[in-house]
């Protein structure tokens, strides 16, 4: 397998969404609050996003694809009035990269209409959809978030309120979501029982503001209330805010580890840990780990940065912005030639030649998936002159895939199910190679006491998992080790 001629744009993961809300007492314009924090959310999906309104009890929406300066302006924002608001932005790891499968949905139904925006992937999605076509619905997009809709819509004919048709749907759905659902006159937010995607509360003088990180609070002036609990569901009307939280049983609480060591932004806070100093802790862990004598300590832009400040505090070497990001790129390349192929990484990442020209270089990256680019990044440091290239990782090695909303793929195209660690080090061209072990996860987030998924790396799912969500999965690959399923 020849990874070093693998697309560039490959390689980097990604989460499906961010989501945002408000209900608004009138003192924020909903539209613009919901604008203002989905830029501050872009970072979890480019591909489309869309705001959804409702106005007098009729909900009214925009959406398409492109970023968020891309799609609206002042004019489609002030064509959005209203009191409140549900928002997304898209990446698509379920379901395609088509306008059909932009967010916020938005369902009329026999009671009225729902907007819904979700976070996450469902691991029934397969067997809940199949179950609803054979019954009469007729599906418009290709994502398990309007399987959501659907199972809400049929549990609102049952109960008396839309908040009961969520909590009745979260008996039926399985695995990862963080849901907004507005009706023309509530916003409702959920999470799931494991608490798999993040999901916080903010609030404006008396306007409430859900988030999928703190960090978009921030964006429209919104003070941090708290997160919102596994397994809970909050209601805002115009009786204020209230809480249910429904009996699901006992559940692991499993939020993804992932958003601290990539995912969030460095500003946010994720159920009370800074994720900011989770990812300086991972790098004096290894540190630690993995002693190294060097001139510098690099970081590779933007989320190798914050655990190579940490590696530099704990080993006592000073810590350089050696490489430069070009922060315009686009998220893919056009590259017909072999030749352009391989110059793809420059476009994106350049090297400033006058630091490590004859120095010794701890290099500190976020991960290794596919191991498309960890080659370019290593010969382009050697090309602008370091002496020594030593390549400390900030996560575990992927052995397993993800199934609750990250694009890790098969096991067959993941590197280190394919190599030993020395032979991806001898693959990239690094003088040194270290990971974070996976014992160290806990003394990452300051043994904080909350419970996390790491089954990418340990292949222990805390959801079930059903056989057509897993298939294709965990096909190819050299690793042998046994699929570990623990209960619920």
């Amino acid at each position: 397998m020849n990874y070093s001629l693998d697309n560039y744009a490959k390689e980097g993961l990604h989460e499906e969404c961010g989501v945002f809300g408000i209900y608004s007492d009138g003192t924020i314009n909903p539209a613009y609050a919901c604008y203002n924090g989905l830029l501050a959310l872009q970072h979890r999906g480019q591909e489309s996003c869309g705001i959804a309104v409702s106005d007098e009890g009729v909900i009214d929406y925009h959406k398409n694809m492109g970023l968020v300066t891309e799609v609206f302006n002042n004019t489609i924002l002030d064509s959005l009035p209203g009191q409140m608001a549900v928002s997304h932005v898209r990446y698509s790891t379920a379901g395609g990269s088509v306008l059909e499968n932009a967010q916020p949905l938005v369902l009329r139904y026999v009671k009225g209409t729902i907007a819904v925006a979700h976070n996450g992937n469902l691991t029934n999605a397969v067997e809940l959809r199949r179950q609803l076509e054979q019954r009469g619905a007729i599906f418009q997009t290709s994502i398990d978030s309007e399987v959501i809709c659907y199972v809400i819509a049929r549990e609102r004919l049952k109960c008396h309120s839309v908040e009961d048709a969520v909590a009745n749907t979260m008996k039926v759905i399985k695995g990862a979501y963080s849901l907004l659902v507005m009706s023309p006159r509530k916003i409702i937010a959920a999470r799931d029982p494991h608490g798999f995607r993040p999901l916080c509360i903010g609030r404006y003088n008396n306007s409430y503001v859900f988030a999928s990180e703190s960090a978009a609070l921030d964006a429209c002036g919104a003070e941090f209330v708290r997160d919102v609990e596994p397994g809970e569901i909050i209601i805002v009307d115009q009786d204020g805010l209230r809480s249910m939280k429904p009996d699901f049983g006992k559940k692991k609480k499993s939020l993804c580890i992932f958003e601290y060591i990539y995912f969030a932004r460095s500003d946010s806070y994720i159920d009370g840990v800074s994720v900011y100093e989770a990812r300086k802790q991972a790098g004096r862990i290894l540190a630690r780990r993995f002693p190294v004598d060097a001139d510098m300590v690099i970081g590779v832009p933007e989320s190798g940065i914050d655990a190579a400040i940490g590696y530099s505090e704990e080993a006592g070497i000073p810590y350089e912005k050696a490489i430069v990001k070009n922060s315009y790129i686009g998220r893919t390349f056009i590259k017909p030639s072999q030749k352009e192929r391989m110059n793809s990484v420059k476009i994106k990442l350049n090297p400033i030649s006058d630091i490590v020209r004859g120095k010794r270089v701890v290099m500190i990256d976020d991960s290794i998936v596919r191991g498309t680019t960890v080659d370019r990044i290593v010969t382009m440091l050697r090309d602008a002159g370091a002496k020594e290239v030593h390549m400390r990782i900030s996560s575990p090695p992927f052995l397993w895939p993800c199934y609750y909303g990250t694009d890790i793929p098969s096991r067959g195209e993941l590197i280190a199910c394919n190599h030993t660690i020395e032979e991806i080090r001898a693959l990239s061209g690094a003088d040194s190679l270290g990971y974070l072990p996976v014992d160290s996860l806990h003394e990452m987030i300051n043994y904080a006491p909350i419970g996390f998924c790491d089954g990418c790396f340990t292949g222990k799912y805390p959801a079930s998992i059903t056989v057509e969500t897993f298939k294709g999965k965990e096909r190819g690959g050299m690793c042998f080790e046994k699929r570990k399923n623990s209960s619920e």
